[in-house]
């Protein structure tokens, strides 16, 4: 009787005090999880002449998106369904709408009724869940910072708040910078602090609102708690997809542009020699006549003439052509430092603008 739900509450405090820690470990977990083991995998994949460019993309993006899918949602179910879920109810829900929701489950699962083994436990479980949900001020709070929060009786504090998110987000910052270093990851860098910065925006719109900022139609039993969640989740499954693929497809400018010049400098050099024996023929020519030659020796004079000279120098413009055009390179735009630099400014406005307008 009363010693056994006794023990159940306490065995539910204790499981909800190793969520609370399990959540904090499980972003650094599925960072090492992505980094040392699902990265080799990807780079296995986009390792050039396995697969042609264009599929070798494809199956990276669907390999990763793959794993992420269902990574998170092995994560999501252990985590269980929230309070809403277990009423079946939805976050508009009035008091009397949570009554008889909580009267008809407990027909159901009061232990008097429910044969299972841990009929206290689900029974208590639920009972929870209505007491949390009648109460409005506890509702909100379990909204925004799930039961971990309820039970370590957690405030909705603005300091408090965007001291957590500063830290959050600063260690991404420099755990993503840390494995985005070297030129060949500069397109991964730029990926992921744009994610960061989105990922920034879309936390503090969540959290700051007043009011549901989802759409009821869509997810009518969704909590703040569990969107941020999801985006911490994913975060790192985006950091690694923005590595494998960045590094793919960098293309060194400066190699091709070496390159380039080479290749220039050699077509040159066979330009100056061609000219130079065509001034040499000239030369010959006005100092004296060619005597008639025999028809089998046309095709040797007539390459040894200054017109025969040019039709070489065309040959073999001609068969360096391929080269210039595989060395033929796009050069990046200047302003693309400015222009990231603005869109990271942009972002830090909207913040401030969001937080001040809410506020």
């Amino acid at each position: 009787g009363i010693s056994r739900i006794y023990g159940c509450r306490q065995q539910r405090e204790m499981t909800n005090d190793r969520d609370a820690s399990s959540d904090d470990l499980s972003g650094l977990t599925s960072f090492f999880f992505y980094m040392f083991i699902v990265h080799p995998c990807t780079a296995w994949i986009l390792k050039p002449g396995r697969f042609q460019r264009k599929n070798s993309i494809l199956y990276a993006i669907s390999f990763l998106a793959a794993l992420a899918a269902c990574k998170t949602g092995m994560e999501m179910n252990s985590r269980g369904p929230n309070y809403y879920f277990k009423l079946q109810v939805t976050r508009s829900s009035s008091p009397l709408e949570l009554k008889r929701a909580f009267k008809k489950l407990s027909l159901r699962l009061h232990p008097d009724k429910n044969p299972s083994p841990d009929a206290t436990a689900q029974f208590d479980d639920m009972k929870q869940a209505y007491d949390i949900l009648m109460d409005m001020e506890l509702r909100e709070v379990y909204n925004k910072f799930g039961k971990e929060g309820v039970a370590s009786n957690k405030r909705f504090e603005e300091m408090h708040f965007f001291l957590e998110l500063g830290i959050f987000y600063v260690t991404w910052a420099m755990l993503s910078f840390v494995l985005t270093l070297g030129k060949r990851n500069r397109l991964a860098r730029d990926w992921t602090f744009t994610g960061l910065g989105i990922m920034l925006v879309l936390e503090i719109m969540i959290m700051t609102s007043p009011d549901n900022p989802f759409p009821t139609v869509l997810f009518p039993r969704a909590t703040e708690h569990e969107a941020v969640w999801l985006l911490h989740a994913l975060f790192p499954a985006y950091v690694n997809g923005c590595r494998s693929l960045g590094s793919f497809l960098y293309e060194d400018i400066d190699e091709q542009t070496r390159r380039l010049l080479l290749d220039l400098t050699d077509q040159n050099k066979e330009v100056l020699l061609v000219l130079r024996e065509i001034q040499i023929l000239l030369q010959s020519l006005n100092s004296s006549n060619f005597p008639s030659e025999p028809n089998s020796q046309n095709a040797v004079l007539h390459r040894a003439t200054p017109t025969g000279k040019l039709k070489e120098l065309q040959d073999r413009l001609k068969a360096t052509t391929q080269v210039s055009k595989a060395s033929r390179i796009s050069f990046p735009n200047k302003n693309t430092g400015s222009s990231s630099l603005g869109f990271y400014f942009m972002i830090m406005g909207y913040i401030a603008v969001s937080y001040f307008f809410n506020k």
